[in-house]
């Protein structure tokens, strides 16, 4: 009898298309066209050959973390699959000169950038109104479709305001991925919306605390970044996302033209 009635409610899910929802102790196995790829060597590995398409994902951390560097390398790799790529800039805070050294190609790039908001802190509403804005920037890059990965950047926004964000809002957002191969990565200081078959990675500079430099001597030397831990959570646990990853500053590229 139970395994009757756990048949039926798997049937009523899929009827209404929330079998995604469906948990299970193991991974599922995809084909590598289901992944596209973070453009980190060592993020990919862990996460089994780079983000799933048709899913929400959150690249989750504080101030300094790598998100952005991540997000950066993503936005990288995504065009030079020749992919198009957005990215949502919710506090106009995207450096193109960062971006060149990471490979970033331009033409394959649409860039839509919101209004800084630090100087926007003390008017909650405000900023409310430009988070409103890059959520209904991001649902029109993915209802105008052929876009291989869509980055909407809520790093910089309070999180007294992502609070005040409805959560039926990412699940549109998921919504509106069914059946597709675009991937949307969220950024932001808290988890927000993952979907169901998404990963969260949350990455935490103070976990490993040491800073990677470069040059030939001590007079020379500048800061690359910082070796920073990342830990994977998603709805179907894999065998080893409780270990920590480390992550450490990519090596300098070589840039790519002009935004």
């Amino acid at each position: 009898m139970p395994a009757l009635a756990r048949a039926d409610l798997e049937q009523l899910l899929r009827v209404r298309h929330l079998d995604s929802t469906l948990t299970s102790s193991m991974p599922l196995v995809h084909a590598e066209q289901a992944w596209a790829a973070s453009g980190v060597a060592a993020l990919d590995t862990r996460l089994g050959g780079g983000w799933p398409r048709g899913q929400v994902s959150e690249i989750v951390g504080p101030r300094a973390s790598g998100r952005t560097r991540v997000a950066v390398a993503s936005l990288a790799a995504a065009t030079a699959r020749g992919e198009l790529a957005a990215l949502v800039d919710a506090g106009d805070t995207f450096d193109p000169d960062t971006a060149a050294h990471a490979g970033l190609r331009w033409s394959h790039l649409l860039w839509v950038r919101g209004v800084p908001l630090a100087h926007l802190r003390a008017r909650g509403e405000v900023v409310d109104r430009a988070v409103d804005r890059a959520i209904k920037a991001a649902s029109l890059v993915l209802a105008a479709g052929g876009f291989g990965l869509v980055v909407l950047d809520l790093a910089d926004v309070p999180s007294q305001a992502l609070r005040r964000v409805p959560f039926t809002t990412w699940l549109r957002l998921q919504r509106m991925l069914e059946g597709r191969d675009t991937v949307v990565l969220i950024l932001s200081g808290q988890p927000l919306g993952r979907g169901a078959g998404g990963v969260s990675v949350r990455l935490d500079p103070g976990a490993r605390g040491a800073a990677c430099w470069r040059g030939a001597s001590d007079r020379s030397r500048l800061l690359a970044g910082l070796i920073v831990q990342a830990r994977l959570s998603r709805a179907r646990p894999w065998p080893n996302d409780h270990e920590p990853l480390v992550i450490e500053p990519a090596p300098p590229n070589v840039r790519s033209g002009t935004p």
